[in-house]
């Protein structure tokens, strides 16, 4: 798998952002930066977290206004409701300029 840079880096003034850095959000951000939408068994398992592990960071996430998670019904109209993931466009800004700072802060600017 290839991953790009994040959308609009180049462009973003760094911010270094505490909520993102946190390891474990820095990876759900990324995959959504990456993939766009994602469901939230998928992030789990990409991780490797429990779901409360899970749950916990996506709170945090969306207290911050930088994600929003819409239920929908199952695949093939099941009854279960599956969790997705995005990023808002608050959360896409502030990714662009956490990775921005993390770029300044290797090249040692």
């Amino acid at each position: 798998m290839t991953v790009s840079e994040p959308r609009g880096t180049d462009a973003a003034e760094p911010v270094f952002d505490e909520t993102i850095h946190a390891p474990v959000r820095l990876r759900i951000c990324g995959l959504l930066d990456t993939y766009g939408t994602v469901r939230f068994d998928t992030l789990r398992d990409t991780i490797g977290v429990s779901d409360a592990t899970c749950s916990k960071h996506l709170k945090t996430l969306v207290d911050h206004g930088y994600v929003t998670l819409d239920k929908r019904a199952g695949d093939g109209g099941k009854a279960y409701k599956v969790t997705w993931v995005k990023f808002t466009k608050e959360g896409e800004a502030a990714f662009c300029s956490h990775v921005a700072a993390l770029r300044a802060i290797v090249a040692g600017r």
